[in-house]
């Protein structure tokens, strides 16, 4: 299978990144802010817009308070 940042494993991890960010009151404006980075470059990466890069991932996650691990898992599950 030829990987792709709009498979359903992507989908599934950008509900999972979206549940967890609301869950922790954060808007995205917050989380931009922590991760230091513009609102729209994560709202782009909850909404399918923008690829999600490793390490930005992990830095949203730490932002929200959950943990990567979490989502990798979702990636790594069959659909």
């Amino acid at each position: 299978m030829k990987p792709s940042s709009y498979s359903p494993h992507y989908d599934k991890l950008r509900t999972w990144m979206k549940q967890k960010r609301e869950e922790s009151g954060l808007s995205l404006r917050a989380v931009a802010d922590i991760v230091g980075r513009h609102h729209s470059v994560v709202g782009k990466m909850e909404q399918d817009r923008r690829k999600i890069e490793l390490m930005e991932f992990v830095a949203y996650c730490e932002a929200i308070g959950a943990d990567p691990h979490e989502g990798l898992s979702i990636i790594l599950s069959k659909c």
